[in-house]
């Protein structure tokens, strides 16, 4: 037997990996505890999903694990031991700003539990590909030291720049910068990855992602920006944009994207690997940019007002560059860009609201 797990699956990228894995695989394994919930709120609740992961795959089983207790892991990988031949890790607490309410909590969840999970399958499936959704927040703040520059909608990078054509690449010091807690608990998880695979030989992969996004976020205020703007752009709740005027840049991918992305790697897996993983040139925009597609798209004037005061480490341009992961993989390419990501949202979000009526 054939067999997929995936931590998170009933988070964003963890049940479009469900999804995708379900006719690949006899069997899709998923731990999730709903701590999203916990981490934003009832409306973060990703029940909807899980529900609906179990209704549509009949190979999909459940478990609300813990990843921060190996005695809550322990007899799933016991379980299904070395049929496990793919572990997909997208189980996070994944906002900056919530990490330095309860840093404990943050660094437990992202960092003691990658550690179990790496260290679950060295002891149970050690020959499994182990893929890991880390962050571009690895990099800190270090994009912002880029020469910028302001223009209408949006800032840029100059011309002149080497990442002006492609974007940021993995070579980015992710030292000497300010990470927010959050980062550095992911930049902790990530050197675990890399390093399981260059100690032990393990095929682990890690994938920086920019703003991973998709119809099946359960987007709250401080994570999932593009699914939370459209709900409000939807609902008429107010939205704030959080300094640098509303012109900072994020790249955006479809967590279909993204996933393939995994599935090309699963099929020719190398050691301890890095990857940096958005939409790069193919589909970014400033939250300003943002605002107005949400306006089109939903036919609404968006509620927002402006705070000067910008989060704590938060990136003023990023692009994400992919070409080593093209030159890797040179049959991968994104399949979804922007507009067509935002109208799915649009549309899954309408379709949801109107079940909850």
């Amino acid at each position: 037997m054939r067999i997929a797990l995936v931590t998170g699956s009933a988070g964003l990228i963890g049940s479009e990996a469900v999804a995708f894995f379900a006719d690949k695989f006899d069997l899709v394994v998923g731990i999730d505890n709903n701590m999203r919930q916990y981490f934003f709120g009832t409306d973060a609740s990703t029940e909807w999903n899980q529900n609906r992961l179990q209704d549509s795959y009949k190979n999909y089983v459940h478990r609300p694990a813990d990843i921060r207790e190996v005695s809550q892991l322990e007899p799933i990988f016991r379980e299904f031991g070395t049929d496990i031949k793919l572990i997909v890790h997208t189980a996070a607490q994944p906002s900056h700003d919530w990490a330095a309410r309860e840093p404990f909590t943050d660094f437990t969840v992202n960092a003691n539990g990658t550690l179990n999970m790496l260290e679950m399958t060295r002891q149970h499936c050690s020959d499994a590909v182990f893929i890991f959704t880390s962050t571009n927040k690895v990099y800190g703040d270090n994009p912002n030291f880029l020469p910028l520059i302001e223009t209408e909608t949006r800032w840029e990078i100059d011309e002149s720049h080497p990442y002006f054509k492609d974007g940021i690449d993995e070579f980015m010091s992710i030292d000497h910068t300010k990470h927010s807690l959050f980062g550095a608990s992911k930049v902790a998880a990530d050197i675990l990855v890399q390093e399981y695979g260059r100690y032990f030989g393990m095929k682990t992969g890690v994938f920086r992602g920019g703003c991973l996004t998709g119809p099946n976020h359960s987007g709250a205020q401080l994570h999932g920006f593009l699914s939370y703007l459209m709900k409000c752009a939807i609902t008429g709740t107010q939205y704030t944009v959080f300094g640098y005027k509303g012109k900072q840049v994020r790249d955006n991918i479809h967590s279909w994207d993204l996933v393939n992305m995994f599935w090309h790697f699963y099929q020719n897996p190398r050691v301890g690997e890095v990857y940096n993983a958005g939409g790069g040139r193919h589909a970014n925009c400033s939250m300003l940019e943002a605002i107005a597609l949400c306006e089109e798209i939903s036919g609404n004037k968006m509620n927002y007002t402006y705070s000067e005061t910008n989060r704590i480490g938060d990136h003023i341009w990023y692009i994400s560059n992919l070409n080593k992961f093209k030159e890797h993989y040179p049959d991968w390419t994104w399949q979804y860009d922007l507009k067509q990501t935002m109208t799915q949202i649009h549309d899954s979000m309408v379709a949801r609201l109107r079940q909850l009526a």
